[in-house]
């Protein structure tokens, strides 16, 4: 008997890349996530202002729900985009999967940005909006199945945690500058300038620095597991009677249970980050009235703080394994998720109720996000990990992670927010559960000789004989 970490390693790996090639990676992989997020927050965060652009009803509430339902759909392509760019990642690799992925969402930022408004074509300007959505969902479901595995598979074995969390740090420097944005729109030009016109810029801006993220993308290299994987196909196919292993439906299915616990993890994990990290100004300014500007900045200044515990967490990870996170995340979320909400909404506008709302909701959540981009694709073999890792990733924010802010504005309009808190504590039970029966992955090897047949059935790593 013996650990994973301790049996001599067969991975394809070469040496460990220099300082200088590990900056490359994580800098072309961090700045298309930063690029895809920040389309995705600003959107959130500039919705109350251009509503009014594309719904006009007598209930300024309604037309945020009315864009907050778009908002929704951007999200249901994500699983068509993760099973595509999943399996074009398996096929053809992760580096072109991360650009063409990377591109759609700069494409469906850019016609957002140049949508014509109700006022100019009437209610066909939501039209534009729509496609601009479904093009951002489609592209996000792709930047994040194939940036997860090649960051996985780049990355040494002992320092997938910490090269993990540069993944969110980046998503995070995203969502923080399109906060930065609104904060900075508003204390200039004023609320009534961003509804009329400035909204527009944040998504422009997205648009343009689409062609800088392609250039940097462009010079990285493919993984060695991958080329590893390509060129044993090739030999394979060259050998009569011999067929090349291929990444199809029925090897997904072998690993149907690590589907399924990925499937209950992200719902919790997506379903609060999006919360308490990135709809929660929005929420303050929409739903509790709080002032814009302000709200805007605790934004900037909570996402500072989420970095700091991103990159802490990675590192823990690597020290103690990935299940503490999990585990503090889901514990410590069915404790606070009530306080926390008393907390924001127990008062007339007070913009330190947000301020403690983020803080303490940015510290566990931080916890699961770090590790997502190891956890989930360590969990398979090399022909599959794509897609396998992307579609319950994909379809769990589609089926949670899209309706959640609509849910949330709903139930508190409706006079019932504690179905949505109690909502939130039955996801963190399931994310529990999955926590429970899930391996340790920590240190592993991921060479499919490694994986095959594990299925990861919750039996540790350490605990199986050695291959």
């Amino acid at each position: 008997m013996t650990t994973a970490t301790s049996r001599t390693q067969t991975s394809v790996s070469s040496a460990p890349p220099s300082g200088r090639e590990k900056r490359k990676i994580i800098v072309g992989v961090g700045v298309g996530n930063a690029l895809e997020w920040y389309d995705w927050a600003a959107y959130s965060i500039f919705a109350p202002y251009f509503a009014r652009q594309f719904f006009r009803s007598d209930d300024p509430l309604t037309d945020l729900l009315g864009t907050l339902a778009i908002f929704a759909a951007g999200f249901f392509m994500r699983p068509l985009g993760g099973v595509f760019f999943g399996w074009f990642a398996d096929r053809r690799g992760r580096r072109p999967a991360m650009t063409f992925a990377m591109l759609l969402t700069a494409a469906g930022s850019l016609l957002i940005g140049i949508s014509p408004t109700y006022g100019s074509i009437g209610a066909t300007a939501a039209v534009f909006l729509l496609l601009g959505r479904l093009l951002q969902g489609f592209g996000h479901g792709g930047e994040v199945v194939s940036s997860f595995t090649y960051v996985t598979e780049m990355a040494p074995a002992n320092r997938r945690g910490a090269w993990s969390s540069t993944v969110f740090v980046f998503v995070t420097i995203g969502v923080m500058s399109a906060t930065a944005l609104g904060a900075g729109l508003t204390s200039t030009v004023g609320a009534s300038g961003v509804e009329e016109w400035a909204w527009r810029i944040p998504f422009v801006i997205g648009g343009v620095l689409g062609v800088y993220a392609l250039y940097l993308r462009r010079h990285l290299d493919e993984t060695p597991m991958f080329r590893a994987k390509a060129e044993a196909a090739e030999r394979a196919a060259a050998v009569p009677g011999r067929a090349a292993r291929q990444g199809g439906w029925a090897n997904v299915w072998k690993y149907r249970r690590a589907c399924l616990r990925i499937f209950a993890l992200s719902a919790g994990g997506t379903v609060l980050y999006y919360v308490w990290a990135v709809m929660a100004p929005t929420f303050a300014i929409g739903a509790l009235g709080m002032d814009p500007g302000p709200v805007m900045w605790v934004g900037v200044a909570a996402n500072i703080f989420f970095i700091l515990c991103l990159m802490a967490w990675g590192r823990i990870s690597d020290r103690y394994g990935r299940k503490l996170n999990w585990y503090v995340f889901s514990i410590g979320s069915m404790i606070a998720i009530i306080p926390l909400s008393l907390i924001l909404s127990g008062g007339e506008g007070e913009i330190w109720r947000l301020a403690v709302y983020m803080g303490v909701g940015m510290l566990l959540i931080s916890a699961p996000t770090a590790i997502m981009p190891a956890f989930f694709p360590e969990q398979f073999p090399t022909h599959i990990r794509a897609v396998a890792m992307g579609l319950p990733f994909s379809v769990a924010g589609a089926v949670t992670g899209g309706t959640a802010p609509y849910l949330q504005a709903w139930l508190y309009s409706s006079g019932q927010p504690w179905l949505f808190e109690i909502y939130l504590i039955v996801l963190c039970f399931l994310v529990l559960v999955a926590t429970v029966v899930s391996p340790e992955t920590n240190g592993k090897d991921l060479s499919d000789d490694s994986v095959e047949e594990a299925d990861l059935s919750g039996v540790s790593l350490a605990e199986r004989p050695a291959a």
